[in-house]
Parts: C-alpha cells; sequence; structure tokens
C-alpha cells in the first residue's frame, strides 16, 4: 500500500489568501519531489480554483474556502470548496470562454485548470456551493547513482 499524507486548511475567500493557499499546497506537493514544471503546473492549477472561490461564490461578501490536500504514491489530490452561490450549469461554465463576469473575465479557468492537472472534476448546485477536485500525476525519477 502507498504511503498516504493529508492536511486540510480554511481559509477567509480574500485576494491576499490566492498566493497562500498556492504556496502551501506546492509546499505539500514537494515531498513527491516534483519537476519545476509540475510544481508550476499545481500553482496554476490551484490559483484559478481559489479566485473563482474568491470572485464567483462570494461575489459580495467574504466566505470560506475549504481545502483538503493527500498524497498517495506519486499522486498529489487537491479538494477545494466552497459554500457559495453555485454554478446553475457546470457543464456550460467549464467551457472555455464562458463567463458569467463580464469583460472582466476571460472564462479560461476551467480549461486552464484542465490542462494544468491530470484529473478534474466540478460539482456544484445553486446556493449550496461548489466542489473541485483535481489530480496530478508526479512523475517518478530515479536516482541514477545507486
Amino acid at each position: 500500500m502507498a504511503d498516504k499524507n493529508c492536511f486540510s486548511m480554511i481559509v477567509d475567500s480574500r485576494s491576499v489568501n490566492e498566493s497562500f493557499v498556492r504556496s502551501v499546497i506546492s509546499t505539500f506537493a514537494a515531498v513527491l519531489d516534483p519537476t519545476v514544471e509540475e510544481i508550476s503546473d499545481i500553482k496554476t492549477a490551484v490559483s484559478e480554483v481559489v479566485t473563482n472561490c474568491i470572485v464567483h461564490a462570494y461575489p459580495d461578501t467574504i466566505g470560506k474556502i475549504y481545502i483538503k490536500c493527500n498524497t498517495e504514491g506519486n499522486v498529489l489530490t487537491v479538494r477545494i470548496r466552497d459554500k457559495g452561490v453555485g454554478i446553475p450549469d457546470v457543464k456550460k461554465a467549464m467551457e472555455p470562454l464562458y463567463t458569467t463576469a463580464g469583460d472582466e473575465r476571460a472564462g479560461l479557468g476551467f480549461a486552464v485548470m484542465q490542462s494544468f492537472m491530470d484529473y478534474l472534476r466540478v460539482y456544484s448546485k445553486p446556493e449550496k456551493g461548489t466542489t473541485v477536485i483535481m489530480k496530478k500525476h508526479i512523475s517518478v525519477r530515479y536516482d541514477l547513482r545507486r
């Protein structure tokens, strides 16, 4: 059985917490010995999820963002959820360039998450919130000195 490690945290949906969450998760993932590119992918995807929570889930208030992470074998799993306004049509929201925020946003958040992670699932209910689950398989590198 692969060794499993996990953590969870709750942060306010404030812009200042986006970089904090990104840093915590990338530091947690460091135990898997990811490449610089893999760490960059994780940071980018996490930033997109947290930004969605801040901008879309709690547009007129400060709410809580719930984060759970685990590593098992060479896989990092990140689960980020909010209890905000929810997404009425997840399939539509995941289409590239679709946005409900007008000209302020490009509508590429979910597309970015999908391109940088190996697995992405989004669950949402209006007025109940949204959960995003992402996985990243970290390449196994061998010590050539053995």
